[in-house]
Formats: C-alpha cells, structure tokens, sequence
C-alpha cells in the first residue's frame, strides 16, 4: 500500500483491522490475540474497547511467520485449535469461519486446516495445539512454501463456499477493487492517499 497503513484503511467507515476483528470476536473464538508490529501506537488505537490482547512483534521486518510465532507463543488459554487470521480479509464472515471450524472438528486425521476456493488456497487457517507447540519450537515452518508439500498427513484442505477466504487488501487496486465490487462507501481522501 505504499506509506499508508492498510490496516486503517476504511471498508464501509470501519478500519480494515477493526473490521476483521469484529468478524473474529462474533464468531465467538475465545482468546484473541492481536499480534502488532510496524506502526504499533496507532493500530493499537484501533483496538480501543474491544475483548482482544495485544502483543508486539519486535521482530516484524522478517516477516508473516514472526509474527505467527509470537501470536502462538503468546496464548494464554488452553485450547484445541488456533485460527491463525490475516487483519486485511474484509469479505471474511461469521459463517467462514464457523465452516473452518466445523471441518477442523469433524476432520480425519491431519493437523492443519486450510481452506481453498477453486483450488487456490487462503486463510485463515486453523492449526491444532499439538501442531502449534511443533511450530514455535521450530519443529515446522508454516511460512515454508513447500509446506503442504513436506508434510501431506498434516494438512486437510476444506473447499469453501466463497471466495472470502482469498480475497485480501495487498495494493491500491486490491482495495479499489473491493470496495467497488462489494459497493462499500470509499473515503475518498484514503483511495487519493493509496495511489
């Protein structure tokens, strides 16, 4: 997106990471944890009022599975799956993720869901507890692209009934685009910005 924090970027007047947040918190997850690492003061400010913990990712610069490993490390309650979720998946619903959750608990075998819409894959993905102390202590590296490929028993890929679960806000044009198609109100000022 340039110099502009995607996160904050408005769909229908609400940040995008406001946005995503409120789908995950009305699906009735349990522990959030909201993994934080370039502009930390102001996307923190996004958070304000709602049931989620924040944590900071010293780390960042290196990439998505940094950030991955200090969300993992940083749960608090027992579980038996995490979804692993991106901040910038606007399309993403209740329904989505009651769907992830419904193949991860009737799956056979395998220890990491993903989803896929017309054979690409997306997020979020779920990943059980056994398979999440194997990813912090280094034991797999999600972040791998030959990761399915390495490790076939341990995924489960689930087709979905959309295209939410691949649809995300990366460029201007991702943004435009999805604002356009799904007619939300743009913030003029923020799609000038994004150019």
């Amino acid at each position: 997106m340039g110099e502009i924090n995607k996160l904050h970027m408005p769909i229908d007047g609400v940040p995008l990471l406001r946005r995503s947040l409120e789908t995950l918190l009305a699906a009735e997850l349990g522990e959030i944890v909201v993994v934080l690492g370039h502009d930390r003061a102001n996307t923190q400010a996004l958070l304000k009022g709602l049931p989620v913990r924040a944590v900071y990712n010293s780390d960042y610069e290196s990439g998505q599975m940094a950030s991955v490993h200090c969300g993992l490390g940083s749960l608090e309650q027992a579980c038996e799956g995490v979804i692993v979720a991106l901040g910038d998946q606007p399309a993403l619903t209740v329904s989505d993720l009651d769907h992830l959750i419904d193949a991860f608990f009737t799956r056979n075998g395998g220890e990491v869901i993903i989803p896929e819409y017309e054979g690409k894959r997306g997020n979020p993905i779920i990943i059980s507890n056994r398979c999440q102390r194997d990813i912090v202590t280094g034991k797999y590296n999600l972040g791998c692209r030959r990761f399915i490929e390495e490790n076939p028993e341990l995924v489960r890929t689930v087709e979905m009934p959309g295209p939410s679960v691949v649809i995300d806000l990366d460029t201007p044009m991702d943004y435009r685009e999805f604002c356009d198609s799904a007619t939300h109100q743009l913030d003029a000022t923020k799609l000038q910005q994004a150019n």
